[in-house]
């Protein structure tokens, strides 16, 4: 009588157990959230505090994501190795890429630095390169920038995407994710506003960050962001000698660093320009609140 009680009990959590869908960052966990509400439970790849870009995912978690019905990928390296993987392994598991539409743009925009180099201002800071030995770009897999989720407008899309396939797998709930979407995108119009409103005054539009994941945003509210890492290295000293000098050229005040990666070399830069060093976090787990909060720090900092 007791194994037919404990099976009956398993079978009825089961029946109401809520659908299981994975994304590979935090913060597109909140953008699921946002559209699907407590409909569905939601799992993220990438651990908080880790590098997206570098992760393997743990034993635990490729057994959890057995569970899963949706994958929201954003196109972070690590997937490049990843998810062929996961949809051999799991058949039933759907991919979907939430960057679909979003034109990209390449790393070397952002910003790169080498040794030597010549100085342009036509509106927006650029380099006129030279090939030599010790040239070095900040690749990503496809030579394209992934931080697609730090501008607001571009998540607009994301979300566009993450409700299509919400509903194409829960018809049941389409109302639902319809009316959570629009909500969200208003929202993100709002931060979009926010942002403008903290930065319209800020005297400096360079800075310098440790890890580029800011170049969808500053190229929307129009700032320039200084690199310190070089294809995913500390700088060598005279790239680090290089840095420095650029940002006593620009009068940059403060660096950021994120809580993913390593201070030592923006602590140097930090000493030797008299500027600050402020902790951003480009992984955000309630990425809302984070973003306003990362605008003001901005607008204080600049």
């Amino acid at each position: 009588m007791r194994k037919i009680i404990v099976f009956l009990a398993v079978c009825a959590l089961s029946l109401f157990a809520k659908p299981v869908v994975t994304t590979s960052i935090l913060p597109t966990k909140f953008f699921v959230e946002q559209i699907a509400g407590d409909t569905l439970d939601v799992n993220t790849m990438v651990d908080k505090g880790a590098d997206p870009h570098t992760y393997e995912p743990k034993p635990k978690q490729m057994k959890e994501l057995e569970k899963s019905e949706l994958y929201f990928a954003i196109g972070i390296e690590f997937e490049d190795a990843w998810l062929d993987r996961f949809s051999k392994t799991f058949k039933n598991l759907r991919i979907v890429k939430t960057q679909e539409g979003i034109e990209k743009i390449a790393m070397s925009e952002e910003h790169e630095h080498e040794e030597h180099h010549e100085h342009k201002h036509e509106g927006e800071h650029k380099h006129e390169h030279h090939d030599h030995e010790g040239e070095h770009h900040h690749h990503h897999h496809d030579g394209l920038d992934p931080h697609i989720w730090l501008d607001p407008i571009l998540v607009k899309t994301q979300a566009d995407n993450i409700a299509k396939a919400l509903i194409e797998k829960f018809p049941q709930n389409a109302k639902l994710y319809e009316e959570n979407l629009a909500k969200f995108k208003a929202s993100l119009d709002e931060l979009d506003s926010f942002i403008k409103n903290e930065l319209k005054d800020v005297k400096t539009r360079e800075f310098i960050v440790y890890h580029p994941s800011w170049g969808y945003f500053a190229k929307r509210y129009n700032l320039e962001q200084i690199a310190i890492e070089i294809e995913g290295k500390e700088p060598k000293p005279a790239e680090l000698k290089e840095l420095i000098e650029e940002a006593k050229e620009h009068g940059v005040k403060v660096i950021f660093v994120a809580p993913q990666f390593p201070t030592k070399a923006a602590n140097l830069i930090a000493k030797e320009t008299g500027s600050k060093v402020v902790m951003i976090d480009q992984l955000p787990e309630n990425w809302l609140a984070e973003m306003k909060k990362t605008a003001e720090i901005f607008a204080k900092s600049l």
